[in-house]
């Protein structure tokens, strides 16, 4: 009977294998390759079978094509089945899938039957290597059903029956049914279970899955032939033999569009984390972080938790903050009292060095710094993290110069709409660690600046200080001279000479008194180090960017190539170029408008060597100073817009004079001004 119409299904899903090609391009995943080979198989084996014009490949005539063909279609039924459930064993190194084992004796069997025996059932201990080959794929895919999934999308109270009934249906073919039939019933299975697969994988009412599952069914009603209703019946096997044909065909179309409906559930759920990402930073950028002193950032805690949790994916958060050299629990959200108080008791325990150290944990997502940590090494005995079951979190580290000095933990991740294995992207936690690193930032700075004023508090006491040392200091010396030539005196009376002893105790008491405070006023001379200018700069440059972007202010760092180190105490050089650069954005904030034409906020840091001189120039696009030389007096008007430096820029010079330095102001042409500060080179 001639099969012309099998050509247009052959043609069909002939013309679908780009398709499939394009799919596995684009995708570059395990199973689009598998389906592309699976139906590159099934269409060799369609243009073997099936007679198309005058050509046409007789089994009995060409026995090998026929096994080969056989071959083909048995591989391909197999891929179909690894594509949807992709288990695998492990032998030493190396990852085999079940697949391969479960293959290995259905080739050896079609290669036997149609090449070896030509097709024909062969008779007495040579019969029994069929049955044997259809034990070991059973037994195959009795472990391949039974084995776990990973991921828990199908549960192996479903997967491991379905697998054995059908297995065991086809051991009992093999034993029972004659020439070509038990391999035919084999493959029939496959597709049966292929469609299954499908159901149990997608679990979706889709055009994809639907078009899918029908035509595996479809092609695995080829086993119907067996029953004698169906082949001795012309009509009725007619009509079945094109339903299988049009299955495959329908499979195709059902297996591309399950990967383009696959293809726009990932684009949309990539679109609806970008909106939730957006959503989260914009709510984060917004969070008012307190800047005056650090006690009143770190009480912030909770409320920076209770944000996270009410716009993150995550349930639960806590924020560790260091607390010399120890980190503490600033704050919570999402926790019930009893882990709070354990988690409490615990981060006591951990040390800020050997928390979160680079490589001490795997990352939680591809491209992301947050990381999965294990607080079981932590734990002590009876600990009730372990009753209370949190003993995994993802932290975030809010990374110092050292150490992390921080960290934000996260657990209790709320699944996303869709299926459950969906992964965790960095998408997810990119807003959280953008807040950690803000977090970090600003209570850097907030330190910075609580020293910063605690400094100019101190330089005030000591100019004050010293003022009053000078101001009591000489009519003290008159009480004194006056005192002492009283003492001295013969004639005196007893309750006289009392009178002026207690006049010279109490003055010289009071002597003592501002000798103490005339040495407080001066600056204690720490112990001077060799420090690096340019990383020093470069330091403050990342720390102050998002307050020079946050005032709109242009900031130009230039740092001589081979810079040499000076001999300094590092923290208060780091303060003198603060004060500094304080002056500088209060200055360009100052400049007030400019008609006719545009003058850009402009605040420039550079530094230069000249022969054993280091020089670092702090200069601004605002008004010039006043008296450039009296630049660095206290409380005096310091800019040409009548502004005072305070005692920021007093303090600046006193500093650059006990490390044998220099401090100058100057102002550039056409408009701007500028701050020198000069410094030995070690």
């Amino acid at each position: 009977m001639p099969d012309y119409y099998h050509t247009p299904a052959l043609i069909l899903t002939a013309l679908l294998l780009p398709s499939f090609g394009y799919l596995y391009l684009r995708f570059r995943d395990t199973r689009t390759l598998l389906w592309f080979l699976g139906f590159l198989l099934a269409v060799v084996r369609m243009l073997q079978h099936y007679t198309i014009g005058p050509w046409g490949f007789s089994p009995a005539a060409y026995p090998w094509v026929e096994a080969a063909g056989e071959t083909c279609i048995q591989i391909s039924s197999a891929l179909f089945l690894a594509s949807l459930y992709p288990r695998s064993f492990r032998v030493g190194r190396f990852n085999i899938l079940y697949v391969i084992p479960y293959a290995i004796p259905l080739v050896i069997c079609s290669i036997l039957f149609h090449g070896v025996f030509h097709g024909v059932t062969p008779s007495g201990p040579a019969f029994l290597v069929f049955p044997a080959l259809g034990t070991l794929a059973t037994l195959v895919v009795f472990f391949w059903g039974g084995s776990k999934d990973p991921a828990g999308v199908l549960p192996r109270w479903i997967v491991f029956p379905v697998s054995a009934l059908l297995s065991g249906l086809c051991l009992w073919a093999c034993f029972t049914l004659t020439g070509r039939w038990p391999l035919a019933f084999v493959e029939c299975t496959s597709h049966c279970m292929t469609a299954v697969l499908l159901i149990l994988v997608f679990r979706r009412f889709s055009p994809g899955m639907v078009l899918s599952a029908v035509g595996f069914v479809a092609w695995s009603l080829g086993v119907l032939e067996i029953l004698p209703s169906v082949s001795l019946n012309p009509t009725l096997d007619l009509n079945l033999i094109r339903i299988i044909v049009m299955g495959r065909v329908v499979a195709a179309v059902g297996m591309i569009l399950l990967a383009l409906e696959d293809e726009l559930a990932i684009n949309e759920a990539a679109q609806e984390r970008e909106r939730r990402t957006r959503h989260e930073m914009e709510v984060y950028a917004n969070l008012i972080l307190s800047r005056r002193r650090v006690e009143d950032f770190d009480r912030q805690g909770s409320e920076i938790c209770q944000t996270v949790v009410e716009n993150s994916r995550f349930a639960q958060a806590a924020l560790l903050l260091d607390n010399a050299g120890r980190y503490q629990l600033a704050g919570t959200a999402g926790l019930d009292a009893a882990t709070v108080t354990a988690l409490g008791a615990l981060v006591e325990r951990i040390t800020v060095t050997s928390f979160l150290a680079p490589g001490s944990a795997a990352p939680a997502a591809k491209h992301s710094q947050t990381l999965e940590v294990d607080l079981k090494p932590w734990l002590g005995p009876g600990d009730d993290l372990k009753s209370l079951r949190f003993t995994s979190v993802l932290a975030v580290p809010m990374r110092g110069r050292s150490a992390a000095e921080g960290a934000l933990l996260l657990a209790g991740r709320r699944l996303p709409p869709g299926p459950s294995e969906a992964p965790l992207h960095a998408d997810d936690l990119l807003p959280v660690e953008m807040l950690a690193a803000r977090l970090q930032a600003a209570r850097s700075q907030t330190m910075m600046l609580e020293k910063l004023i605690d400094s100019e508090k101190f330089a005030g006491l000591g100019q004050l200080a010293g003022s009053v040392t000078q101001q009591l200091n000489n009519p003290l010396t008159v009480i004194l001279g006056y005192a002492s030539l009283l003492e001295e005196a013969k004639y005196m009376l007893p309750q006289e000479r009392k009178g002026v002893e207690a006049i010279l105790s109490e003055a010289r008491r009071m002597r003592s008194t501002l000798e103490s405070l005339l040495r407080i006023s001066r600056s204690q001379s720490d112990q001077f180090a060799a420090v690096s200018v340019t990383e020093m700069l470069v330091d403050l440059e990342q720390l102050h960017r998002s307050e020079f972007l946050r005032r709109s202010i242009e900031f130009r760092l230039t740092i001589s190539p081979a810079l040499p180190r000076v001999m300094c105490h590092a923290q208060q050089l780091r303060q003198a170029v603060l004060h500094c650069l304080q002056f500088a954005i209060e200055a360009v904030e100052n400049q007030g408008p400019v008609s006719n034409r545009e003058r850009t906020k402009v605040v420039r840091l550079e530094a230069t060597a000249e022969g054993n001189q280091v020089q670092i120039l702090i200069a601004h696009s605002g008004p010039g100073f006043l008296h450039p030389d009296r630049a660095f007096d206290p409380f005096l008007p310091s800019q040409a817009s009548g502004e005072t430096a305070g005692l920021g820029l007093s303090l600046c010079a006193t500093i650059l004079r006990d490390h044998n330095g220099r401090a100058s102001a100057v102002n550039l042409d056409p408009s701007g001004a500028a701050i020198i500060l000069e410094l030995q080179a070690a």
